[in-house]
Formats: structure tokens, sequence, C-alpha cells
């Protein structure tokens, strides 16, 4: 089988993290109290929002919320950070996506990605679940980053960037249990019977899901045990 590959992002939007607004955003929305001062005051839970970003079809504006049962679409140079309930999301340029509500109002249960990419950070407060063109995850508490195209034939990419995710893709079934980036290629078409697909880190970094960890209040696995398994990757410094 040819597997079909996503581009990568260029050089320079690679480090997002060392933006100084979006450090600066991030550094505003804990000294305020994050989320539950948010809710509590009934402000935004948008960390951060650049560029032109629509919500269910209209321009999203600064002072407005993302929730559950939304959809999002960000255009060119445009992304936004948010937070949900224990959930942090990094939704890049070029993406739509639609966000199932789960328990409650609060509860993501759902992230379908049907182009573009986003990171997020999860923590356990029953199963989640991200979809994309041609693989579904299953998990509780994770670390992801996942990118996809609409453009037929294109692989899905997913990284367990820490965490346990049961993948699907086609007649392909597997536990992938992680501490540090355990990444996939999903493939457009199955019917060869090969679906899932080892893969490298790509287009993501430590900095960045410890930064969306760090909105909810949570730490990375790698920050918890304060290790990095380096053995047979290649992977560029943060």
């Amino acid at each position: 089988m040819i597997w079909p590959v996503l581009p990568s992002r260029p050089e320079q939007q690679t480090p997002w993290f060392r933006r100084r607004d979006t450090l600066k955003a991030a550094a505003a929305w804990l000294a305020m109290g994050g989320l539950p001062a948010a809710m509590a005051q009934q402000r935004s839970n948008l960390v951060q929002l650049l560029g032109n970003v629509q919500l269910n079809g209209q321009r999203l504006l600064p002072d407005q919320t993302v929730q559950t049962g939304d959809q999002l679409q960000t255009g060119l140079a445009s992304s936004v950070i948010f937070v949900i309930g224990d959930s942090a999301f990094h939704v890049r340029a070029n993406s739509r996506l639609s966000l199932e509500r789960g328990k409650s109002l609060t509860t993501v249960s759902q992230l379908r990605l049907h182009a573009g990419a986003v990171a997020s950070v999860w923590a356990a407060s029953g199963d989640h679940q991200i979809l994309m063109p041609g693989l579904a995850a299953t998990f509780q508490s994770a670390g992801v980053y996942a990118q996809a195209s609409d453009q037929p034939g294109r692989a899905s990419y997913l990284c367990n960037c820490y965490g346990t995710l049961a993948l699907s893709s086609g007649r392909d079934k597997t536990l992938c249990t992680s501490t540090y980036h355990e990444a996939f290629w999903a493939a457009a078409d199955s019917s060869e019977g090969e679906a899932l697909m080892p893969a490298d880190r790509i287009n993501h970094t430590d900095a960045e899901l410890e930064f969306l960890a760090r909105l909810i209040g949570r730490k990375t696995a790698w920050q918890v045990t304060g290790e990095k398994p380096s053995a047979g990757r290649d992977f560029p410094d943060d």
C-alpha cells in the first residue's frame, strides 16, 4: 500500500509557543483564575483568538464562548485556543471541527475533525472520542494531536502524546498506551486490509502540550515522571 502523507507545517509555524502574545494571553487567563473564574464571572472561555474564526457560521468575537454542540472553522493564518470543562484545545489554521455534548454542557464527548489540525489535553471525566477521516480514538485522560485533510486519498494523522487510546481504523483496532508521543497514520482507504501505520511526531511539540495542560491545572506524563524517552526517536528539540 502507498500511504498518502499530509504536508508538514512550515518550520516557522511549528514553534508557535514562542509567540509573545500567546504566552501573554495564557498568563492573563491564569492570572484571572482560569475557567472557574471565567464561568463564575460569565466571561469568555477563549484564551487566545487570532484572525478569522467562524463559530456556527458567524465570525467568532473575543467576548463569545465556545460551547459543546458548536462548530468551528478557522481561516488562513487564524487559530483559537479555548477551554471547555476540564479540556483545553488549540485549533490551528484552516481547520473545521465540531464539538459534541457529553453528560453536561461543559463536557465534550466527541471532537469530530473534518479537516485541519488540533492539539488537545483532556482530563479524566468519562469517555471522550476524536473522530476524523478513517480513524476513531476513544479515551479518558490524554494529550492528543490530530491532523486531517478533506482531500480524497489523504491519510489522517494522530499522535497519542500521552494516555491510553483505543484506536480503530477500518478493520484495524489497537489499544495504545503512551507516555511520550506514539503516532499513527490512518489510511483513507483501508480496502486492502492495512489501515494503521506507525508514524513519527510531526507538527507539534512538548511545549504545546505542556501549555494546554497548564491551562486546566494539569501536567503531561513526562512532566509528572520527569522523563522523556528518546530511544529510537529523532525529534527536534522544543
